[in-house]
């Protein structure tokens, strides 16, 4: 028969401590867009899970797995059940840190959220933890102070690999904000009303967890090697030297990250798209504002899309064919299809690239 201890209970009044403190802030924030309606709804939702967290699955505020499409399960660490774990399911399917990151870079640029889980609306902190785990299989609970009772802690930011969760704003009930380690002194996260999903220094978190074991990948931490630029692609003498060190920092072939500037743009670092994208590596505007790059400087360009183009690359277990779908339309699409999504542009420009590169596989 499951026990339920008297720390269960201090962890649930925590919680609700926690809910009614963040609506103050979060009807500060909605006055400037009148979506009070939302905050209050959102409040429910979060005071409901707080006081009977054993009902149903761990469900975010004013959504569900129906519209997350993962599959949610609460935190036996939090519902006080017999049995332990980490609050955490699926974290033995393989998912690596590079993985956790690759996918978590494809939400770059969503609008910040109060309460948001679906990238189509806006994230908020824990929810972009929770979706990008849930996308990988692993079911994490939905707010940041119950994320920080999962997995296992880490001593320190020299000790943190890519993936994992870096806490801050400690509180009598638990931390107000949580990111993911990418590496680096870095995070990606949502910080704040008014900003979306971005990469920024980690600065000093409060706490480290760890929900994936820890990695012995020595991809994670080691360039692979840089590839030499075939002169059949043409590259000027002056991108050369870019694409190179580019290459080398986030272990990425020099050819590869070439050739799909010469696909994007034809080198031209001034090239904006009909659909927006812009620069030598034809990166959204959203999406470099998260990288923290300037889309038209080809340095800058040129080392963001090094860095996707690597975290692909671990993630796809070097499948250069899955690298570039993932470019070209997203991860999430490339999971969705279990492949090459079949979209005509996708196919074209993963053979197009390919054959500059003479039919790697």
């Amino acid at each position: 028969m499951s026990t339920i201890d008297s720390s269960v209970i201090v962890a649930r009044l925590q919680a609700v401590d926690a809910a009614v403190s963040s609506i103050g802030p979060a009807l500060q924030q909605a006055a400037a867009t009148g979506e009070f309606a939302d905050v209050l709804s959102n409040a429910n939702a979060a005071l409901a899970a707080a006081t009977s967290p054993a009902t149903s699955p761990a469900t975010s505020p004013a959504t569900s797995a129906a519209t997350t499409g993962t599959a949610l399960t609460p935190s036996a660490t939090l519902l006080g059940l017999s049995g332990g774990g980490t609050g955490a399911t699926g974290a033995g399917s393989g998912v690596t840190g590079a993985s956790i990151v690759a996918d978590a870079e494809q939400y770059l640029g969503v609008p910040y959220q109060w309460g948001g889980t679906d990238p189509a609306k806006g994230l908020d902190c824990s929810g972009l933890v929770q979706r990008v785990y849930g996308d990988l299989g692993i079911s994490l609970p939905r707010t940041s102070q119950e994320q920080a009772t999962i997995g296992t802690p880490v001593a320190s930011i020299a000790d943190a690999q890519p993936g994992d969760l870096v806490f801050f704003e400690p509180g009598a009930g638990g931390p107000g904000h949580v990111g993911i380690y990418v590496g680096n002194g870095q995070m990606i996260d949502a910080p704040h009303h008014g900003t979306s999903v971005q990469i920024q220094a980690v600065g000093q978190p409060s706490a480290i967890r760890r929900v994936l074991p820890a990695s012995t990948d020595p991809g994670l931490s080691t360039p692979g090697a840089s590839g030499a630029i075939p002169a059949s692609l043409g590259v000027p003498a002056n991108l050369v030297a870019l694409f190179t060190s580019a290459a080398a920092r986030h272990g990425v072939p020099a050819s590869l990250l070439a050739a799909v500037a010469k696909q994007e743009s034809g080198y031209n670092a001034g090239a904006v798209s009909p659909a927006g994208a812009e620069g030598i590596m034809q990166l959204m505007p959203s999406t470099a504002r998260g990288l923290g790059v300037d889309p038209l400087d080809p340095a800058q360009a040129v080392d963001g899309a090094a860095r996707l183009l690597g975290n692909y690359l671990q993630q796809y277990r070097g499948s250069v064919p899955l690298t570039l779908a993932a470019y070209n339309a997203g991860p999430g699409a490339v999971a969705r299809y279990g492949g090459v999504p079949p979209y005509g542009e996708t196919t074209a420009y993963v053979h197009s690239i390919i054959g500059m590169l003479g039919g790697v596989s």
